[in-house]
């Protein structure tokens, strides 16, 4: 495996969505064991800890090196920034789909299983809806180019204020974290900025970092985290504490694990599902370990290796178009015939979250 980065890539960004996605396994991870197990966890303290922050920050690094790719025309636009994902979104759903068949046969029957497939096509299923709704934020934002950045940023704003629950995961989500991705888009001089303010001033930044820390706490712990301008501020804040701590995290070595995730963090996200599921199963049935915080930590490192691990497992065999984008599947291959076709293999789902920010 790889364990240093790519000349291409930012290491501190690669930091901050690998906390971003230890976060969200984490969340995952905890809520099953407790559903399933009819009790809470100590666990259940940290999820709710990030939760104000988790994923505004996934979304606003997302969209931090979109202008190197905006001004590109609409098909390779398209390309790489719809069809990567959308590829990804059906395969992955196509595959979860089809080990949770069995179960929603047995409720709905065969007809159940073919309507729910269908309607995730338009709701999105489960934990993809990330997957989903990226490339909805990369063509608005790519077809408000001639608004004004100040106009639509006070709209975005206004969506996350609104605090929209319509039933439609894509409707209440994108007006949830719209704001987020397109200050990522729109910021991102000021974010590198700070980034490269704390890399001086390492002191402050952490000193800064505990004042966040306590004040976020409190605030989540008196249930007003959700609350219209509050989940904004505490959203953006949190988003600076991501970055400061990113930075801070790329000056020590034992961070490396992180790095990895984050530079990983679509393989992870795409795959963690299966082997969270299997060991919260095993863990619950056997019993063995009775501290349910315990357990939700076990199965949130599960979930994060085992991604990885098949990822490793499956690079260099005909079962890499788990992870790797056919040639078959890029837009390019089909307009330009057999010059295409002897392209060089495209890049993987590893850094589908580099293709979302870094090109």
């Amino acid at each position: 495996m790889q364990t240093q980065p790519s000349p291409a890539r930012v290491p501190w960004v690669d930091y901050a969505k690998g906390i971003c996605i230890v976060m969200v396994v984490m969340m995952h991870s905890t809520l099953g064991v407790e559903a399933a197990a009819g009790a809470m966890s100590w666990m259940h303290e940290l999820v709710a800890f990030a939760t104000p922050f988790r994923m505004p920050d996934f979304f606003l690094i997302a969209g931090l090196f979109l202008a190197r790719r905006i001004d590109r025309d609409w098909p390779d636009y398209l390309d790489r920034k719809v069809l990567h994902f959308a590829y990804f979104y059906v395969l992955w759903l196509t595959i979860q789909f089809a080990l949770k068949a069995p179960l929603i046969m047995s409720e709905a029957g065969v007809g159940g299983v073919f309507s729910n497939y269908a309607e995730a096509y338009v709701q999105p299923f489960g934990t993809l809806w990330f997957i989903y709704l990226l490339p909805v934020f990369f063509v608005v934002t790519k077809g408000l180019r001639s608004v004004s950045p100040v106009l639509v940023w006070l709209a975005a704003a206004a969506l996350e204020i609104s605090d929209l629950h319509t039933g439609s995961t894509i409707v209440d989500e994108f007006a949830s974290r719209f704001v987020y991705f397109y200050s990522g888009y729109v910021l991102a001089p000021y974010i590198f900025r700070l980034a490269e303010k704390v890399d001086a001033e390492p002191v402050k930044a952490m000193a800064a970092l505990g004042v966040w820390a306590l004040v976020n706490g409190i605030v989540v712990k008196a249930g007003y985290a959700g609350l219209p301008f509050i989940s904004l501020v505490l959203g953006f804040a949190g988003v600076g504490a991501i970055v400061a701590a990113s930075v801070l995290l790329t000056r020590v070595s034992w961070g490396e694990a992180l790095r990895y995730c984050g530079e990983n963090s679509i393989v992870i996200y795409l795959a963690f599902t299966i082997p969270m599921a299997a060991t919260r199963m095993v863990l619950l049935k056997l019993g063995l370990i009775p501290d349910l915080g315990t357990v939700s930590l076990l199965v949130t490192i599960a979930g994060l290796t085992g991604a990885l691990i098949l990822h490793w497992i499956v690079r260099n065999t005909p079962l890499a178009f788990l992870f790797v984008r056919p040639r078959w599947a890029r837009l390019e291959y089909w307009r330009e015939g057999d010059a295409a076709r002897t392209n060089p293999q495209p890049p993987s789902a590893a850094d589908a979250g580099q293709h979302a920010a870094n090109r």
